[in-house]
């Protein structure tokens, strides 16, 4: 029943926290045969659990020995990581002011003891839909329609935690911005929709290149990406360029717009630098569409790149 290996893609996790097995037992009884299921007897051990598996619903106790359920609530609404999760707090105790108290904290039900198995089939079913239309809308909102990377939002959220992440401060950063070379010509020549299905394309060939390097990709807009390496000096983060660059050329696709090759190819700005406090963001990007601007002036289907300092001015 506590089964803490990789859930299951096709089902939602339960997560039930309660210090009575017999209670555990009854509710693993109504859900156990549409979601996978996870408990803990206590409130430390709840929270390790649910950092474990990443339950979409928490069906939480309100008294336990130790750490009570109120408790156990406001530290998984105050954990980023586990903040969007929804409990349902399980009490026998039948007091309004301890319902408004678990509201307040961020509780989005109550069940009552003892438990019904018909209202609580209902009630998790509801609330779990609730949170994977959330997930799903979450999801839309980061990614770009087009191509299915990262859109330009959720990059910026990414460099941003990669310059200022507590463990962050010492460590290698790079980032490149990439732009198919003579895209307008493209279009002109074989029209947007054909467009569209080389820009995907192209995303395709940059995804697989960046994920061996543990990286991030997104579309940075119109045909311009940029894909962040945490970890990576600059030495690493060119290596990694002339892998995209190949694999681009790889795809072979007719260009007779083009003024460097008779295929699409790409232009690629390197940026990389060791994180300092108080270093921006901003400065890495702007570093990289400097090396962009100086690739297309060599020539384009070329990568630029280059180490810059803290000091740099913006």
């Amino acid at each position: 029943m506590n089964d803490l290996s990789q859930p299951s893609a096709n089902r939602a996790v339960i997560l039930i926290v309660d210090d009575e097995l017999s209670n555990v037992e009854i509710i693993y009884s109504a859900l156990g045969d549409d979601y996978e299921i996870s408990f803990a007897t206590s409130g430390e051990e709840a929270l390790e659990v649910a950092r474990l598996t990443q339950p979409d619903l928490v069906l939480l106790d309100v008294v336990m020995p130790g750490m009570q359920g109120f408790e156990v609530c406001q530290k998984l609404k105050e954990d980023p990581l586990l903040s969007d999760i929804p409990v349902i707090f399980t009490t026998g105790l039948g007091d309004t002011e301890d319902e408004i108290r678990g509201l307040s904290l961020g509780a989005i039900d109550y069940v009552t003891k003892p438990i019904q198995p018909m209202i609580l089939r209902n009630r998790v079913r509801n609330h779990v839909e609730l949170k994977q239309l959330r997930d799903h809308l979450a999801v839309l909102a980061v990614t770009d329609a087009l191509t299915g990377l990262h859109n330009r939002r959720k990059l910026d959220g990414l460099l941003t935690n990669a310059v200022r992440a507590p463990a962050s401060d010492g460590t290698w950063l790079s980032i490149i911005m990439i732009d198919v070379d003579f895209f307008k010509q493209f279009n002109d020549a074989y029209g947007h929709e054909t467009g569209d299905r080389c820009l995907h394309m192209v995303a395709s060939a940059l995804s697989r290149a960046v994920r061996q390097a543990s990286g991030y990709t997104a579309r940075y807009g119109g045909e311009e990406f940029a894909c962040v390496l945490p970890g990576t000096d600059l030495d690493r983060a060119m290596e990694v360029a002339a892998d995209i660059r190949r694999h681009v050329h790889q795809l072979g696709i007719p260009h007779v717009g083009s003024q460097v090759q008779p295929y699409v190819t790409i232009s690629m700005g390197v940026a990389s630098a060791v994180v300092e406090a108080d270093m921006q963001p901003e400065m890495w990007i702007r570093t990289a569409d400097e090396q962009l601007y100086l690739a297309k002036g060599a020539g384009r289907d070329q990568i630029k790149g280059r180490i810059f300092g803290g000091d740099s001015s913006l």
